[in-house]
């Protein structure tokens, strides 16, 4: 469908989507204000760590190049993807500052250019942006008319960081806002050549897409504090199983299995702040945001209450070990990361914490400076009295007693996600304490029967 494209942004998404879009046939130019983004490109060296990004680089780059200058990407091409930053305000709203930058340089050079050309906005933006900032913006500096000359579409990818390609490909399904019908039909036909998975194309206008958007994001994030609340739950009730309970809810059709595993809280660079935004929303119109506000702290909360009890554990003198940094599996990036929140609370408690992350060590080091150890994975495992299982990483679901040195001492493993479960809850020189299952010591289930029976 679309021969030449160019992609505005060539950040985490925006280089995968370059990637991607040149692997299925099309010449791509992409476009960004950090030279070294446009040299990372250029020479299929990307400078994130995304699975299979570098490889697809590097088997299109005849189909793939890319610039700082937008005129020069626009005139090249029959459609631009803006994929840029839309950082976040005190109040939780988004700023489309980065946004009318973009596609003032795109009227510009629209201004200059013969021919239809189809707009389509990725980044994430609150309602009314898309049709009363972006659309009238180009048609000021393009001295055209949205419709006739151009079209423009919202597009938000919903993808995970450490399975971006894949979740590119194989989107459960494409969300459409649409300028006019035109315009969201040469999208959605792109669409269905570019997935892998033919997924179904739901259009709609600005206001609905810009919603939808925020409200996906936000009912994720509802579902994965519920389950962080179940496994807390869980943990006081003896005999109970966050993932028992998990397992039996997900068979309800309405509920659905995914993202309710119990374990540590949502992080990354998307979903705390969608859901911030939408309680900031909410609030602007004048309806009760409590919802979005309390997922958002019990996030905070839940965390503290692990802090807690990880605190309640140590003994002066342990070492303990956090493994897994980044805010999840199969990715290097910290941002909105509790593990790095837990080694840094632990590490502020007077505890002697060593960290350990496949991917994200660098990045950690940013953050957590020279207040923890930087150790291997057989360092942490050896020298450590207590290890945390903080992310849910292939390397740690395969850890087996021998792994650990307990000849002369006896070695706590506290596993956020029960992953390590099958081999190491059987060790006798493993104290094995699961995130999400009852405590046998507890007498709260006698005590809820009393106070039961006296009401």
């Amino acid at each position: 469908m679309f021969e030449r494209i160019s992609i505005i942004g060539l950040g985490k998404l925006g280089a995968c989507m370059a990637a991607t879009m040149a692997n299925k046939g099309a010449e791509v130019i992409g476009v960004d204000v950090n030279s070294e983004a446009v040299e990372a490109i250029n020479s299929a060296k990307p400078l994130s760590r995304e699975p299979g990004l570098a490889e697809m680089l590097a088997a299109n780059r005849s189909r793939l190049r890319a610039t700082t200058s937008t005129a020069e990407a626009v005139q090249a091409s029959q459609v631009s993807f803006v994929i840029v930053p839309t950082p976040s305000d005190a109040t939780g709203a988004f700023s489309i500052r980065y946004v009318e930058q973009a596609v003032r340089e795109i009227g510009h050079a629209l201004r200059h250019k013969r021919g239809y050309h189809l707009i389509v906005l990725t980044s994430t933006v609150l309602p009314g942006a898309t049709e009363f900032g972006v659309m009238p913006l180009i048609e000021e500096s393009s001295g055209k008319v949205c419709g006739k000359d151009f079209g423009v579409c919202y597009n938000p990818e919903f993808i995970a960081l450490g399975s971006v390609i894949r979740d590119l490909l194989n989107p459960d399904f494409v969300l459409i806002g649409e300028s006019d019908a035109k315009a969201g039909e040469m999208l959605g036909r792109w669409y269905q050549s570019y997935c892998d998975n033919h997924p179904p194309v739901r259009r709609m206008n600005f206001v609905n897409a810009e919603l939808t958007k925020l409200a996906v994001n936000n009912f994720l994030t509802t579902k994965i504090t519920y389950a962080n609340m179940l496994a807390a739950m869980c943990e006081e009730l003896p005999g109970a199983d966050v993932d028992v309970v998990s397992d039996a809810l997900g068979y309800d059709s309405r509920i659905g299995r995914k993202y309710l595993t119990g374990g540590m809280g949502h992080g990354g660079p998307c979903f705390p702040r969608d859901t911030r935004a939408m309680a900031a929303m909410a609030e602007a119109l004048s309806v009760p945001s409590d919802l979005s506000r309390t997922v958002d702290s019990m996030r905070g909360m839940l965390l503290k209450r692990q802090i807690s009890r990880l605190q309640g554990l140590v003994r002066p003198g342990m070492m303990v070990a956090v493994l897994g940094l980044a805010y999840k599996a199969s990715t290097d990036v910290i941002e909105g990361s509790q593990s790095i929140e837990l080694a840094q609370a632990l590490s502020e408690s007077g505890v002697c914490v060593a960290v350990y992350d496949p991917l994200a060590m660098d990045n950690a080091r940013v953050v957590l400076g020279d207040r923890v150890q930087y150790l291997s994975l057989r360092q942490c495992l050896h020298s450590a009295d207590m290890v945390i299982i903080a992310t849910p990483c292939e390397e740690f679901r395969a850890l087996k007693p021998s792994d650990f040195s307990t000849k002369h001492r006896r070695v706590i493993v506290f596993d956020c996600w029960r992953i390590a479960a099958p081999t190491l809850e059987s060790s006798s020189a493993i104290e094995y304490v699961p995130l999400g299952r009852g405590r046998e010591d507890s007498d709260i289930l006698r005590e809820l029967a009393q106070a039961a029976r006296a009401r």
